[in-house]
């Protein structure tokens, strides 16, 4: 594994994280641990997860039993102020970026987790109910009490990541990002690059797609996001999937590994500072270890633009995700 600083924070952080959402939800306690378990011995020690995972807390919760006696191996990121989820505060806290909200919010984390601190705090999406310099300085203050170790943002414009900074200081921040999915790359990861900004690239696989499991009848059920997302859906889906099966031939052509390996590792040497990598089980977490001790020079990125751009004619980003704005 490698590592590096995140920021002035004093933090050090693996370049590949784990995503905590399947815990809690398509995870009970067993598959958290043994997840947790391969992530360490992996080397992993950046840990994500947010108060609305796997139910209203039941990441945080499973997290906070896993890491008992252990706390010390990992660096715990979470998030709150997931506008779709009810995590039950109440009236009394108020909008979803305001003071009485984030208190609320950090107290209820840090029980669930068992844990007196928090190393990176994030706001999950900005609240368009609460003004920007109110959620920075909840932030800014809980900082200072050090129940938090970093500030973080997530889903933020360069607009609102200069409002937040005025503020408060800004450690982290948490965009979408991979091979399909690359607004970011024009003003984003300039200006976290300019500002020292680490950035936590969530994604990393596009939901999937870039697992090379996919096949063109694969079928998705329930509340999976992939039933909304435009690239699932026909005529898209094939497109992608053609995409995927040329890099997959393009990874192990070139480097002997596979198309999940090549995506991740195309993030890093893009610039994202971190990437996180989730999984169901330990096997798919031991899969990290491809990215690491190999790098994608300019020619070789060229070819992989090639692949994508005549494979994908009608690209799609990932604004489906983002909440509807609360009035």
């Amino acid at each position: 594994m490698r590592y590096r600083a995140l920021g002035n924070s004093g933090l050090v952080v693996s370049v590949v994280g784990l995503g905590c959402n399947n815990f809690g939800g398509r995870l009970d306690l067993a598959g958290t641990r043994a997840v947790v378990d391969a992530s360490i011995d992996c080397g992993i020690t950046l840990l994500d997860t947010a108060d609305s995972y796997g139910g209203g807390g039941g990441s945080e919760e499973l997290l906070g039993e896993v890491l008992a006696g252990r706390r010390d191996q990992v660096v715990l990121a979470t998030k709150f102020g997931h506008q779709g989820a009810d995590m039950g505060y109440g009236p009394a806290a108020g909008a979803k970026g305001g003071r009485a909200y984030i208190r609320r919010a950090v107290e209820q984390s840090l029980r669930r987790l068992r844990t007196d601190y928090i190393d990176i705090y994030q706001v999950h999406w900005p609240d368009p109910l609460a003004p920007m310099e109110e959620t920075a300085e909840a932030m800014r203050s809980l900082y200072e009490q050090g129940k938090i170790r970093a500030i973080g943002v997530s889903n933020f414009s360069v607009e609102q990541m200069e409002r937040f900074r005025r503020v408060a200081p800004l450690h982290v921040l948490q965009p979408p990002y991979n091979l399909f999915e690359r607004a970011i790359e024009a003003e984003i990861l300039p200006y976290c690059r300019a500002n020292n900004i680490l950035t936590l690239g969530y994604g990393a696989l596009c939901r999937g797609l870039l697992s090379g499991r996919m096949r063109p009848d694969t079928t998705f059920d329930g509340d999976d996001l992939r039933r909304i997302d435009p690239k699932f859906q026909p005529p898209r889906f094939a497109q992608y999937l053609d995409a995927v099966r040329q890099l997959d031939e393009f990874a192990r052509r070139h480097f002997q590994r596979r198309v999940i390996h090549l995506a991740v590792r195309w993030m890093l040497d893009r610039g994202i500072s971190v990437a996180l990598w989730g999984g169901r089980h330990p096997e798919q977490v031991e899969a990290s270890r491809g990215v690491l001790g190999w790098s994608l020079n300019a020619a070789y990125r060229e070819m992989i633009e090639y692949i994508v751009n005549q494979a994908i004619i009608d690209p799609v980003g990932p604004e489906f995700m983002a909440p509807s704005e609360r009035s």
